[in-house]
C-alpha cells in the first residue's frame, strides 16, 4: 500500500548550462519547490527530452542523489559520490529524465556529523559503523520529498538509476512505479575501496566489487 503524500508545487523553473571539470557540459531546467515536507532546499535537474522514454512506451531514468559537499564539489575520494553524479548527468541526458539533487548529506545526518564519522572511520569503524556510534541509525535518508518532486513534475512510472534498492523501495511505498532499477558504475579507487565495499555488503548494494564475497 503506498503512503498518503502531501502536496507538493513548483516554484521556480529556470534554465542553467552546466558544465564539469573534465569538460563535459549539457544544459538543465532547474526546479524548485513549495510545500516539501522537511523545508529543505531540494532541486530536481530535467536531463535532455523528459518525455522521449514515455513516447517510445519506456519511462524516465531518475537518480535521486544525496548531496555530498566533500565529493561533489570538492572531488573527496573518501566516497564514489562525485563520479556518480558526473555519470548520472550525463546518462540522464543522453536519455532524457531528472536528476533530484537532496539535501541529505551523510546520508541525512549532516555534514558535521559527516565528518565526525570520518573521524570515527579513520579510527577503524566502517561508515555505517560510525553512524551507529554517533547515536544516528545507519541510513536515515527519507525519499518522500523525492516522491513529492516527481509528482510535482507530473512525472509518472520511471527507471531509478541507482545501486540501493532501498530508494526503490521507499519510492514504491510512496506511490511512485519504478519499472526498473539501472545500477550505476563502480567508482573504486584506493581510497574509496573500505567504503565501497561496507555499501555493498552492509546495503544490500547491487554493485559487482571485485573484492566482496
Amino acid at each position: 500500500m503506498s503512503e498518503s503524500l502531501p502536496v507538493a508545487t513548483v516554484r521556480t523553473q529556470v534554465t542553467v548550462p552546466l558544465r564539469f571539470p573534465d569538460g563535459y557540459s549539457t544544459t538543465a531546467r532547474l526546479f524548485t519547490f513549495d510545500g516539501l515536507v522537511d523545508g529543505r532546499e531540494h532541486l530536481a535537474f530535467a536531463l535532455g527530452d523528459t518525455g522521449a522514454a514515455e513516447r517510445d512506451g519506456g519511462a524516465p531514468l531518475v537518480r535521486p542523489h544525496s548531496e555530498c559537499l566533500t565529493g561533489d564539489v570538492f572531488g573527496s575520494q573518501r566516497c564514489d559520490c562525485g563520479p556518480q553524479l558526473r555519470e548520472a548527468v550525463q546518462r540522464i541526458a543522453d536519455v532524457g529524465g531528472y536528476l533530484l539533487y537532496l539535501r541529505q548529506e551523510g546520508r541525512g545526518i549532516g555534514l558535521y556529523a559527516k565528518l565526525d564519522a570520518y573521524a570515527l572511520q579513520d579510527a577503524g569503524l566502517d561508515t555505517f559503523e560510525a553512524n551507529v556510534a554517533l547515536g544516528h541509525a545507519e541510513d536515515e535518508r527519507d525519499y518522500t520529498v523525492a516522491a513529492q518532486m516527481l509528482a510535482a513534475l507530473g512525472v509518472g512510472p520511471i527507471a531509478v538509476l541507482s545501486n540501493n534498492p532501498e530508494k526503490t523501495e521507499q519510492l514504491g511505498r510512496l506511490g511512485v512505479t519504478v519499472t526498473e532499477q539501472v545500477p550505476t558504475g563502480v567508482f573504486l579507487s584506493p581510497a574509496n575501496a573500505e567504503y565501497l565495499a561496507a555499501k555493498a555488503s552492509r546495503a544490500a548494494r547491487t554493485a559487482d566489487l571485485p573484492f566482496v564475497r
